[in-house]
């Protein structure tokens, strides 16, 4: 996702290192405050944002997730998009 787009809950907006998934809130800024420590704002160099293409996203689908394709994009998203909702159905499952 770049930047200015619009969001909602149970859109995937990035990739994570780990195997299970991170539930984030990308329109919360970060809190300033006036305790700083030499190591908690290291900067860190992002890479662009890179818009997937039908392919793409169809290798990067898991199984609780579904690819939503309009004219202007296509998009990955959760296929239950609620989280409470997501966490229950990952708990029943597990039965």
């Amino acid at each position: 996702m770049g930047p200015g787009e619009s969001v909602y809950e149970g859109m995937v907006i990035g990739e994570n290192s780990r195997p299970e998934d991170l539930d984030v809130n990308p329109t919360e800024e970060k809190h300033l405050t006036n305790m700083r420590s030499s190591t908690a704002d290291v900067l860190v160099r992002l890479q662009a944002h890179h818009r997937l293409t039908l392919d793409e996203a169809l290798e990067f689908v898991r199984e609780d997730e579904c690819i939503e394709v309009t004219p202007s994009s296509v998009r990955v998203r959760k296929v239950v998009l609620p989280k409470v909702q997501r966490l229950k159905t990952a708990r029943l499952a597990r039965k």
